[in-house]
């Protein structure tokens, strides 16, 4: 197993421990000394994947793993949770039962877990393995991000606090309510106490 920073072919297992669908190693490298994690798997049939363009490949765990990295750089998205997102993705093909799956199925199955996940990775990974070359296939991506998440503004809001238009018209409103004028048509105001109008009353 070559060392991922140092390329060196010597490694040392600290740690092994079972987790779904395969086992789990930590590797200190003998040259460098720094750690890194593995994983072994049951190899499944191999499955293949069609272009667009009619060229068949197989299915690479680790170009799937790279662009979705790509799509996630910069937003708070662990390793580990990418590496789930294509076990579960590897699990739905297997589940599929078919040995050549389109490579929009493969797109889309990742695309519906980062709608979920993170509404700018999917922007990011819907550009690529769409390849928008018009606008409209742009703002189509972006309106069924809408429609999922119509509970959810596309601008954060903090829970409670109104817009500063909203807040600007509620009080416009108040204060009309507050005010009444003179009947003698004087440009002057008087507020309101809310109590009976007689002596009570204070002219301003």
């Amino acid at each position: 197993m070559h060392c991922p920073y140092c390329t060196f072919s010597d490694s040392k297992v600290t740690d092994s421990r079972v987790v779904e669908n395969g086992i789990r190693r930590r590797r200190e490298c003998q040259r460098c000394g720094l750690r890194f994690t593995t994983y072994e798997r049951i190899q499944a049939t191999a499955l293949m994947v069609s272009k667009h363009d009619g060229r068949r490949e197989e299915f690479n765990r680790e170009k799937l793993i790279i662009g979705i990295r790509k799509a996630c750089t910069k937003r708070p998205i662990s390793s580990r949770t990418i590496e789930k997102m294509v076990e579960d993705v590897e699990a739905e093909l297997q589940h599929l039962g078919q040995v050549e799956v389109p490579t929009s199925i493969l797109g889309s199955m990742v695309m519906e877990r980062l709608m979920k996940l993170d509404r700018v990775a999917y922007i990011r990974f819907a550009s690529i393995y769409q390849d928008f070359q018009q606008i409209e296939s742009f703002e189509q991506a972006v309106q069924d991000l809408r429609e999922e998440n119509t509970q959810l503004p596309l601008m954060d809001v903090p829970p409670g606090e109104p817009s500063r238009k909203r807040r600007r018209t509620a009080n416009g409103q108040a204060r009309q309510r507050g005010r009444i004028s003179k009947p003698n048509g004087d440009s002057n105001i008087q507020e309101s106490t809310g109590e009976p109008e007689g002596d009570n009353v204070v002219k301003q």
